[in-house]
């Protein structure tokens, strides 16, 4: 259930995602929503946004280990992001995005969720950035720089149906990191 509603979340964003689609594509009758939920829909989306975060955090750490720097590292997340934005048909762009433009405003459980996300990106980035020899300071500028850079290239690259926006932001920012990191 929480891999499903992870999954309709990230494509169409918390409002546009009802309860009897989550329970039909879940497979699940109506009453053990709220038996395994007691806190509804809310609920599920907290749970399946922190799935969602959960699995770009680890694509980041996994990306970072094996690569040679964190510029090619970031290159290679991004690369993955974009596949996955062109084999949803340019539906699933940013788990987190989606969600946090749609309902962040309106629960506050929702936007902790968020936040929480795309914070352990800045964390893992920031580490990494400080790792290869970057001060705390500027690590972590550069960290916000690139969630928002990417994310945003992500909201961009899924209206325009065009892997162009990700291609710029991961040159621009590769450059950055090549050049802050020598």
């Amino acid at each position: 259930m929480l891999d499903k509603a992870a999954t309709l979340f990230h494509a169409q964003g918390y409002h546009a995602t009802g309860l009897n689609q989550l329970l039909s594509e879940g497979g699940l009758p109506k009453g053990s929503l709220y038996f395994h939920f007691p806190g509804g829909k809310e609920q599920l989306a907290v749970e399946a946004l922190a799935i969602s975060g959960g699995h770009v955090c680890q694509l980041l750490r996994e990306t970072l280990a094996a690569a040679p720097d964190p510029a090619s590292a970031l290159r290679t997340a991004i690369d993955e992001l974009g596949r996955v934005l062109t084999e949803s048909d340019y539906r699933q762009g940013c788990p987190l995005s989606t969600v946090a433009l749609d309902a962040a405003a309106d629960s506050e459980p929702i936007r902790l969720a968020c936040a929480e996300g795309f914070g352990s990106w800045q964390a893992v980035i920031e580490e990494a950035l400080t790792g290869a020899g970057l001060d705390a300071k500027k690590a972590a500028s550069l960290a916000t720089v690139t969630v928002s850079s990417v994310t945003g290239a992500l909201i961009l690259a899924r209206t325009q149906r065009d892997l162009a926006p990700l291609h710029a932001v991961a040159n621009h920012l590769c450059a950055t990191l090549d050049k802050e990191l020598s």
